[in-house]
């Protein structure tokens, strides 16, 4: 009898209570087979396991496919099962590029692994594979090559139709894809040569076929208005289309608030609440509102559109608002989170209706500290429907007109600047990072043809609300801390050992430094944005630094907030348009009518996970559209000369954002002039081999518009007539390139004395531990 069947699975417990008959649960069998040292048949395990009823070994025949599809055993052409790590493969999701490589991103988390582009012949950006390490090449890249596609992930694709010489494919517009995806003559749905279509993926690619596929939908031709939208809500698979049971399930709500939904609630409709948002604001969940208090110091009310009370767990609503993660503001179109029904009438703050609320009522010290918070349950009324520039026109310029015709409302504007300058200071002192780098906004003329790209306008006025909706997110977050709520976070850490030391030595190239005796903490970064302002090279110092960040995402775990400089921070403010500000709000509800956490920490986690994903994916897919426009805008330019500052430094060339007009190109390193060009990723420098020119990230250049590749989405600029770039004053008599080898060996030689160090001071450490050993027990 095998051992197996006498030993007790760990799990068992766990699997029993999620299944009528239960097996051995995954972990046990990964355990077994690591112990009989071999693969094994379902037939092997099920003797091995005493499974012998048909239920029991259909369930593992399920289970063993299952653990094979995730990646976590491969069966081999005996039809026996292993683990992964016991075959030495490798597991993760394939990266495409648009040169035809890719890469594999282990599920471990360790580094990618490349992929030649004959390997990328079978597969998709997206699959899931299994991989083996196949070589290093002499770069000290690992390669591998496919052992079995686990998941086929790419099932449809937009593109373009071609059709030539009897041949019709379509070209992915999705760069990361470069496979064209071959259409029989039966199969192309009347789609003309040009346009742009969907297509099924009928057949996957092989080693040694080319994928096909059938036109499923013609979307319109190539430079339709609104087409670059289109293509970006399916490159990057966006759910825009609404399921019947959400939209039965959103007409059921009543238009106005009754009187049910309103028993047990806080009435604060007598309070002059107002909301301030943007002119072309379509949804408005927050509203807020001031007042001085005798002793000193202000009451701030921040309310929030009560989404949680139509939105509830596990709805048709829920599922589908979990699923598309945030809404999506493309220039001229938003893919909402939440039908129209909530978005813009019951949850949407219009003035002087009735509306539910989650309130945060804070009293705030004439310091700008935080004294006292509560939230509630409320119902209340917008009082007015204020936009940034009038708040801006009534407190900014004093205009006499404005002022006059919200003359209830300027008393409590006034209190909410007064507050609005405290908290600036507050934030100053507690080191909190402030980039002011410009954000663009493109303006359509007709046929939605773009007619001007204008940076936006930042007044106090947008800044007074940022502060009010931060107070309320770090209340939230420090409600849900205080009371042991599981809940999401809004976590962003600081930088990593890499990109601080690369920071570290780019400061000191341009005569500034960061603390190096310890980690940094936010208001190193924001002593450096002081030190800055007033230097022509600020913008690329704040670009420098920003990129040395890490990325915010949502978490179950607080971590803290980097560049805000809280201890705890969680989004509150946007449930129309954020699912984690929604679970944040189930989690505040759940303290305050005494219920027990719905959700564990585990679904939290892998909620945090999904919105941080969908986070990007809406990213990716505006800057899709904002590329594709911008080069739209630039077609007709081709030929004519801009200034601009570089933006960018890579190897294989700068890229240039063009002033005024606020679209970037790329000067390829190959039309640079009269030199061989190293790139220096500490400077963020191109420098010339023979005569010591320099194009460094900042640098004020001109260029000419050379090419518009409106498919690829890529501009390319040359160097105007004479631009030669910049001669480097400490370079004039040593090669660059004997610079950065000297500095190489400097930093190898650095890094070598510190590990040499370490050691010593180990084996210092033991010894020392060794004479006292010694020495106790000669005492004892």
């Amino acid at each position: 009898m095998s051992k197996f069947k006498r030993k007790k699975d760990p799990f068992a417990e766990r699997e029993l209570k999620k299944y009528e008959n239960p097996i051995p649960s995954r972990e046990f069998i990964l355990e077994y087979l690591a112990e009989i040292g071999r693969p094994a048949t379902q037939r092997q395990i099920e003797e091995d396991l005493d499974l012998t009823s048909p239920d029991k070994q259909e369930a593992l025949r399920r289970r063993l496919i299952a653990m094979a599809r995730d990646g976590q055993l491969l069966k081999n052409r005996k039809g026996a099962y292993g683990p992964l790590e016991s075959m030495e493969l490798i597991a993760g999701r394939v990266i495409g590029h648009k040169d035809g490589f890719g890469f594999v991103e282990p599920d471990t988390g360790k580094d990618d692994l490349f992929l030649t582009p004959r390997q990328m012949r079978i597969v998709f950006h997206g699959d899931r594979v299994l991989t083996r390490v196949s070589n290093v090449d002499t770069r000290g890249r690992r390669e591998a090559v496919i052992v079995e596609v686990l998941e086929r992930n790419t099932q449809q694709i937009v593109g373009r139709f071609y059709s030539e010489s009897g041949i019709a494919f379509v070209e992915s517009a999705n760069q990361r894809i470069t496979h064209d995806i071959l259409i029989p003559p039966d199969a192309q749905h009347g789609a003309q040569h040009g346009q742009i279509v969907v297509v099924a993926i009928t057949d996957q690619p092989t080693l040694h076929t080319r994928p096909l596929g059938k036109v499923i939908e013609v979307l319109g031709d190539h430079m339709a208005p609104g087409m670059e939208i289109n293509v970006a809500i399916r490159n990057h698979d966006l759910p825009y289309v609404w399921p019947e049971d959400v939209l039965l399930e959103a007409s059921r709500f009543s238009p106005h608030v009754t009187e049910d939904s309103i028993i047990g609630r806080e009435d604060l409709r007598h309070l002059p609440f107002v909301t301030i948002d943007g002119e072309d604001a379509k949804d408005f969940d927050d509203a807020v509102y001031c007042t001085p208090r005798e002793k000193g110091g202000w009451m701030l009310y921040v309310a929030i559109a009560d989404v949680g009370y139509y939105v509830r767990p596990h709805t048709a609503l829920d599922k589908e608002a979990y699923n598309r993660g945030n809404s999506v503001y493309f220039p001229g179109r938003v893919i909402p989170m939440l039908p129209e029904t909530l978005s813009n009438n019951l949850c949407s703050l219009v003035p002087h209706v009735d509306r539910l609320a989650m309130v945060c009522e804070m009293t705030i010290h004439a310091t700008g500290r935080i004294m006292k918070y509560r939230f509630c349950e409320a119902v209340f009324q917008s009082h007015a429907r204020l936009t940034y520039n009038q708040v801006y026109a009534m407190m900014e310029k004093k205009d006499k007109r404005m002022r006059e015709q919200f003359a209830a409302h300027v008393p409590h504007l006034a209190s909410l600047y007064d507050l609005f300058r405290t908290l600036q200071k507050a934030r100053k002192a507690r080191g909190a990072i402030d980039f002011d780098l410009p954000e663009t906004k493109i303006v359509f003329g007709k046929d939605r043809k773009i007619e001007k790209i204008i940076p936006y306008e930042r007044f106090d006025s947008h800044r007074v609300i940022e502060e009010c909706m931060l107070c309320a997110n770090i209340c939230a977050a420090r409600f849900l801390e205080k009371h042991k709520q599981p809940g999401l976070y809004r976590v962003h850490q600081g930088p990593t050992e890499e990109k601080l030391k690369n920071l570290t030595k780019f400061l000191g190239e341009i005569g500034l430094s960061m603390p190096g005796h310890r980690d940094p903490v936010s208001g190193d970064y924001a002593h450096i944005l002081r030190v800055i302002q007033d230097r022509p090279d600020a913008h690329m110092i704040q670009t420098i630094l920003l990129r040395s960040m890490s990325q915010a995402v949502y978490s179950a775990e607080n971590r803290g907030h980097f560049g805000l400089a809280y201890e705890a921070y969680a989004h509150f403010t946007s449930p129309i348009r954020r699912y984690p500000d929604l679970l944040v709000h189930r989690s505040i509800k759940q303290i305050l009518q005494h219920k027990k956490p719905s959700t564990d920490e585990a679904a939290l986690a892998k909620a945090g996970e999904h919105c941080s994903i969908t986070e990007r994916r809406a990213d990716d897919a505006t800057h899709e559209v904002t590329d594709w426009l911008k080069c739209e805008f630039m077609m007709d330019k081709v030929g004519q000369e801009f200034s601009g500052v570089i933006s960018g430094v890579m190897n294989f060339g700068v890229f240039v954002e063009l002033a005024e007009i606020y679209v970037e190109g790329l000067v390829h390193i190959s039309t640079l002039p009269d030199d061989y060009y190293l790139f220096d990723p500490i400077k963020h420098a191109l420098l010339g081999e023979r005569t010591g020119r320099r194009f460094r990230l900042g640098d004020q250049i001109k260029i000419r518009v050379a090419r518009v590749d409106l498919d690829q989405r890529e501009i390319d600029f040359v160097l105007a007539e004479g631009v030669r770039g910049t001669r480097a004053s400490n370079m004039r008599n040593r090669s660059p390139k004997k610079k950065m080898e000297k500095e190489k060996r400097d930093d190898e030689k650095k890094s070598k004395n510190q590990r040499d160090t370490k050691k010593k001071q180990h084996v210092d450490s033991h010894a020392k531990a060794k004479k006292k050993r010694r020495k106790r027990q000669k005492k004892s």
